[in-house]
């Protein structure tokens, strides 16, 4: 079995997807059977400077080589071979943001992450303009933002993309972007499968006045869907990619997608009525929609799959970053009375206690807000907890309410989807470090949606192995649409487990809601008597 993998890696047989996350940068390398053989990972964290969560590039590089050289020296490891040459490469990244450079390739802004919310105001007037939902994040918003404020890199501007977008362009010289990623940056029209032509009309009128030299369209990245060619990775590329020299250029390469689109993939959520729900630093769900929404929503973001199809999304920026530091303070407490446990094992101890809690928290109440949170209008970071005299302030609660907190947003957007608009779902897949714990955060996800969620096997690989897998469609998916690979190719047969929804627990949750919309001014107060970040 080693030696096979081993000829089919030193043939050139495999696939790479390279995603970078919030908090980690990761490789997989991947058969022709879209099975995991190896992985490399390289851990690194935003920075807040001058009031803007950012990355420097020179960390997207060097994290980018630390995290293919872990994975060559896995391959190595398991199973005695060299990687010198790839059937397919992908790039995924954190979705949309704002990254600009001018015709010499020169960075002319920070690079603006999701996390951000200073263009609250101008995704506001296009969210008008275009009666279509803009959120902040998009970057669309960032640019009318610059342009609004009359910044000064904006008539420089010669190309506009987003993270994964950028490491395309560095590994391929091609300035293409996935549509998924696409509809992140700029309203796509789905029969088109390209930028809305409308709308960008409207933003270039709109923005006359103000002396941009080029009609937005010049600048955006050209639009692909799944298995379209977007380039091969050039000889420049493959040695910023591997600077040891092994890695030959060649290797064909899928439209680079964010996050998002990586996340219905890797859990087979691309058909209409299914969803999935990513969650770790951030939380998200999407479900493909059978039809376009009623009218505007605020809360809910209207993107595509990697396919091209309409999806509703609801997109939260914090999720597990608040909880995982109270798992990190208890583990500060084991290693002060002398025992010193894995992170693993605190998460495990910790969520499996949750379990035994009231079935709402027994009125514990939790804000994981470690930064803003547009879906409840929290427009700077206040983790807070609170609770009345008559609380039961248990171990179990304490960690049940963090536990429920951490897809509290969710749950007011999810609402508005499938209450509201009566969308339907057949099926819902969890993934992301909320579902390491087996069955606990699957559990309240079910519960918080009154549905039921599936969790794979695979989904501790997340987003890589989504990237991975479009770069295996790209050049094995034939004629397939990407929904039948999927089904045919990926996930027959697949490992999975499926947890129905407990009544008990979604009336619980039901009445935690009910507490968490209730005391949102508390965290709007905190932000004021605080102060902003």
């Amino acid at each position: 079995m080693v030696k096979d993998i081993k000829n089919i890696i030193e043939s050139g047989g495999c696939s790479l997807g390279i995603e970078f996350g919030s908090t980690r940068i990761k490789a997989v390398l991947i058969g022709e059977d879209n099975e995991p053989l190896a992985t490399g990972g390289h851990d690194w964290e935003n920075k807040f400077e001058n009031g803007i969560w950012t990355y420097a590039l020179a960390d997207v590089v060097a994290g980018m080589q630390d995290a293919y050289k872990k994975l060559a020296d896995d391959v190595f490891t398991r199973y005695g071979a060299t990687v010198s040459k790839l059937a397919a490469l992908g790039v995924s990244a954190m979705m949309h943001g704002y990254l600009v450079f001018d015709d010499e390739g020169r960075q002319l802004a920070p690079f603006c992450t999701w996390r951000n919310n200073n263009a609250a105001s101008a995704a506001e007037k296009l969210t008008k303009l275009f009666a279509y939902p803009v959120p902040a994040r998009w970057s669309a918003a960032h640019l009318y933002r610059a342009i609004l404020s009359g910044e000064e890199h904006v008539k420089k501007i010669s190309f506009q993309t987003t993270l994964e977008g950028w490491v395309h362009y560095l590994l391929t010289g091609e300035k293409v972007i996935g549509i998924g990623e696409a509809s992140g940056m700029f309203p796509v029209d789905t029969q088109t499968k390209d930028f809305d032509a409308a709308m960008l009309e409207k933003f270039d009128d709109a923005v006359k006045s103000y002396g941009v030299p080029y009609r937005l369209k010049d600048i955006l990245p050209k639009v692909l869907v799944a298995g379209k060619d977007a380039g091969a990775l050039t000889e420049e590329g493959a040695r910023l990619l591997d600077p040891t020299g092994t890695l030959a250029a060649g290797a064909p390469m899928c439209p680079p997608e964010g996050d998002a689109g990586t996340g219905m993939v890797a859990t087979n959520s691309v058909k209409r009525r299914t969803g999935n729900v990513s969650a770790g630093t951030s939380v998200f769900a999407m479900i493909v929609l059978e039809r376009p929404l009623s009218k505007v929503y605020p809360e809910i973001d209207l993107v595509t799959t990697p396919a091209g199809d309409l999806v509703g999304m609801v997109h939260c920026n914090n999720c597990t970053s608040d909880l995982n530091a109270w798992v990190d303070v208890f583990g500060e407490f084991a290693r002060l009375s002398g025992r010193d446990m894995e992170r693993s094992e605190l998460f495990e101890l910790l969520y499996r206690e949750s379990e035994k809690g009231d079935a709402d928290c027994g009125g514990l109440i939790s804000y994981n807000y470690v930064s803003n949170e547009h879906i409840t209008g929290i427009d700077a970071g206040r983790p807070l907890f609170a609770r009345t005299s008559e609380s039961k302030f248990t171990l179990a609660n304490l960690m049940r309410s963090h536990l429920f907190a951490s897809l509290g947003a969710l749950k007011i957007g999810c609402d508005i989807l499938l209450k509201e608009e009566g969308v339907k779902v057949d099926a819902i897949t969890g993934h992301g470090g909320l579902f390491k714990t087996e069955g606990v955060g699957q559990s309240y996800l079910a519960a918080a949606l009154n549905a039921p969620v599936t969790v794979m096997k695979t989904a501790g690989e997340g987003g890589a192995w989504g990237i991975a897998i479009l770069a295996n469609y790209r050049v094995r998916g034939g004629s397939l649409p990407l929904e039948e690979y999927l089904a045919q190719k990926v996930f027959a047969g697949r490992e999975s487990y499926t947890l129905a929804p407990d009544p008990e627990t979604v009336a619980g949750y039901e009445k935690f809601a009910a507490r968490y919309k209730a005391g949102l001014p508390i965290v709007r107060e905190a932000v004021r008597c605080m102060g902003k970040e």
